[in-house]
C-alpha cells in the first residue's frame, strides 16, 4: 500500500473537503459562499466512505483523514459562532485522540461494552433512528445555528419561528446523544490508561 494510499479516490475527496472547509471559513460572513461550500463538504463526508468500500480503497489513513476534516470544519463553525464554541471543538478533538489512539480505523466497532444509550447511537454504523438523530445533531446543528444567526431560516427558507425552535431542539437532542457517546469514549480511554498493568519506563 505505502504512500499510494494518499492517492486513493476517497482520500482525494478528503482533500477536496479540506479546500471546501477553507473556502467556507474565508467566506463565513457571506452565506452565498459559506452555505454551498460547507454543505458540499458535509455531503462529500457521506460519499467518501461509500466510494472507499465500492473501490476497495479503505485505509487507516482514510479513516483518520475523514475525522480530521470533520473536526476542522465543525470546529471552525462552532468557534466563530460562539465564544464558548471552542469547548465543543476541544471535546471532539479529545474524543478523536482517544478513539484513534487505541482503536485506529476500527474505532466504530469498539463499543460492545458501552452503556445501552451509547450502543443505540453507534448501532449499525449510525444507521438507526437514534444514530441518524445523533449524526444530524453533530453535522447539521452548527449549520442550522449559522442559518438562525444569519436569518437564513426565516428569510431564505421562510420557516416559521415555531419550526425553527423545534428544529433547534431536535438537533440539540441529537447533539446531546453524541455527547453521551463522547463522554463514554473519554472515560473508556481514561480507564484504559489507568488499567492495572505496570508500564515500563525508559
Amino acid at each position: 500500500m505505502g504512500l499510494g494510499v494518499l492517492l486513493y479516490v476517497p482520500n482525494i475527496i478528503g482533500y477536496i473537503r479540506v479546500l471546501l472547509v477553507l473556502s467556507s471559513w474565508s467566506g463565513f460572513d457571506n452565506p452565498a459562499v459559506f452555505v454551498p461550500c460547507y454543505g458540499i463538504s458535509i455531503i462529500l463526508d457521506g460519499v467518501d466512505g461509500c466510494v472507499a468500500r465500492r473501490l476497495d480503497q479503505t485505509s487507516e489513513f482514510g479513516a483518520w483523514l475523514d475525522v480530521v476534516v470533520d473536526n476542522l470544519g465543525r470546529g471552525m463553525v462552532w468557534s466563530i459562532l460562539y465564544q464558548w464554541g471552542w469547548l465543543v471543538s476541544a471535546l471532539e478533538w479529545c474524543v478523536f485522540v482517544c478513539n484513534h489512539n487505541a482503536h485506529g480505523a476500527q474505532w466504530k466497532s469498539s463499543f460492545s461494552d458501552s452503556p445501552w444509550l451509547v450502543q443505540a447511537v453507534m448501532a449499525k454504523g449510525f444507521r438507526t433512528p437514534t444514530g441518524v438523530l445523533a449524526i444530524a445533531g453533530l453535522h447539521i446543528l452548527p449549520v442550522w445555528l449559522y442559518g438562525y444567526q444569519r436569518g437564513l431560516l426565516s428569510r431564505a427558507l421562510c420557516l416559521p419561528a415555531w419550526l425553527q425552535v423545534l428544529g433547534t431542539l431536535l438537533l440539540t437532542g441529537g447533539r446531546l446523544l453524541c455527547l453521551s457517546a463522547e463522554v463514554w469514549c473519554v472515560w473508556s480511554h481514561i480507564r484504559f490508561l489507568t488499567r492495572d498493568r505496570q508500564v515500563k519506563r525508559e
